[in-house]
């Protein structure tokens, strides 16, 4: 049986939450992609003088790899609280832990004037930022899925997914523009922090937007079943450990293939190939404004066809793209690079629209908080954190793209698998499997 319009919010209520989501995510990517980017730009030189560029770089994505290790952790605590307490509220406390670590690091002293304090408080800030986004991902998603058109869970749960092409467009943005403004040395000293220090204003918008919206109807409901999960992370490592283990295949090689496309970009066309910034950020820019317009394409897409189908085409063709990509960016002009980044972030969105439902359907409402942020965040640590660093050394170590690229097929090779080994998750009753998972009739980690 469908979902009734009774587990559903108002219309306008659904748009102020996508509205909400949609801010927030962005904001909380922008905060995570400023450090990604300016640790590729500027963290080499300012918080690691005393290395090879190359090497200073490794070190700088190796503190940018700590958010990642950290986001899992976040995913945990909070998703147990956001099956307790309601995502609403957890979603104001990932937003402001986010903001605050990120306005700090503007604040930052260098390691020419504090020594070795300065990667080491550079670390911990990160630290706390993987720990808000952890939390973030979950909570967006869902105050999207479960409040609107039991028909539009894909489009509605791509909303917050655009948090990260339009994060980061500001990040780059925001960058790029002081780059333009300030001389070369303006920059390294103090235009960068200009960028972290912006996440001030920023947080109290996302907040003030934040306060303003509704509970997810279907986890009230729940609430006034007083069916909440007693411990939900135990729940979902006792119930659905198969789930979790798809979930983490599932998106591991969309985040290698992500971080490969805007981050390590970066590295390869300024250090490697000796390039201006402009080219890659530019590039990245451009690219990701493309993703804006197809993300909910390909969610909506997934809402009419299924979500594996939508999947499984963005995964084989980012895998086929990567060996272009590369060659693309080989020819040194500029044209040809942004072709590359565009037709990379477009094969990438196919994946990303359709992911947020994909994962958060997989997990009944009582546990499904703690179950997709486990998954989801779990990736994050073998995909993202280290994708940077192994491509960088990867690089340093053969000299060569094509065992980057060999690197990035094998991680979305697995995540063709695990998408082929899941369940097609697009027309399933939400409220009937949350009924399911309190009788027992869901069996454990299918």
């Amino acid at each position: 049986m469908p979902e009734t319009a009774s587990h559903q919010a108002p219309p306008s209520s659904v748009r102020r939450i996508i509205v909400a989501s949609l801010i927030g995510t962005s904001l909380e990517w922008y905060d995570f992609f400023i450090y990604g980017t300016a640790s590729a730009l500027v963290f080499n030189k300012v918080f690691f003088p005393d290395f090879e560029p190359l090497v200073g770089t490794l070190l700088a994505f190796a503190t940018y790899a700590v958010g990642f290790v950290a986001r899992p952790l976040g995913g945990v605590v909070f998703g147990h609280f956001g099956d307790k307490v309601g995502r609403k509220n957890v979603l104001v406390i990932t937003l402001l832990l986010m903001g605050t670590s990120t306005f700090l690091v503007g604040l930052m002293p260098t390691y020419a004037a504090i020594g070795v304090w300065a990667p080491i408080l550079l670390v911990v800030l990160r630290f706390v930022q993987g720990l808000g986004l952890g939390g973030e991902w979950g909570g967006a998603v869902l105050m999207t899925l479960e409040s609107g058109d039991a028909k539009r869970r894909g489009l509605n749960a791509s909303w917050p997914q655009l948090g990260v092409p339009l994060g980061l467009l500001l990040a780059n943005g925001v960058l790029s523009l002081m780059a333009a403004l300030t001389s070369e040395a303006a920059f390294q000293s103090w235009g960068w922090r200009v960028a972290f220090l912006l996440s001030g204003v920023l947080v109290l918008v996302g907040l003030w937007i934040r306060l303003s919206i509704q509970e997810s109807p279907l986890f009230q409901k729940v609430e006034d079943r007083d069916t909440k999960a007693q411990a939900p992370i135990v729940e979902v490592l006792r119930r659905y450990p198969r789930r979790v283990l798809l979930a983490l295949g599932a998106r591991v090689g969309v985040d290698v293939a992500f971080y490969s496309f805007v981050l390590f970009i970066t590295t390869y066309v300024t250090t490697y190939l000796d390039l201006p910034d402009s080219y890659a950020l530019n590039a990245t820019l451009i690219a990701a404004s493309v993703q804006v317009v197809l993300i909910p394409a390909f969610g909506h897409l997934s809402d009419r066809i299924g979500r594996r189908p939508v999947y499984l085409f963005g995964a084989i063709g980012a895998a086929g793209w990567i060996f272009a990509f590369f060659a693309l960016l080989d020819t040194g002009r500029f044209v040809l690079i942004t072709l590359a980044a565009v037709v990379a972030l477009a094969f990438h969105a196919a994946m990303y629209g359709p992911q947020a439902s994909f994962i958060a359907e997989m997990f009944p409402t009582e546990v499904r908080y703690s179950g997709a942020s486990m998954g989801y965040q779990l990736a994050g640590i073998l995909g993202g954190a280290v994708a940077p660093v192994v491509s960088v050394w990867l690089l340093d170590r053969y000299d060569t793209s094509l065992v980057v690229s060999a690197y990035v097929v094998a991680m979305l090779a697995l995540t063709a698998v695990c998408v082929w080994l899941a369940p097609e998750t697009s027309h399933i009753d939400l409220d009937a499997e949350s009924a399911d998972s309190r009788t027992g009739r869901i069996g454990a980690g299918v």
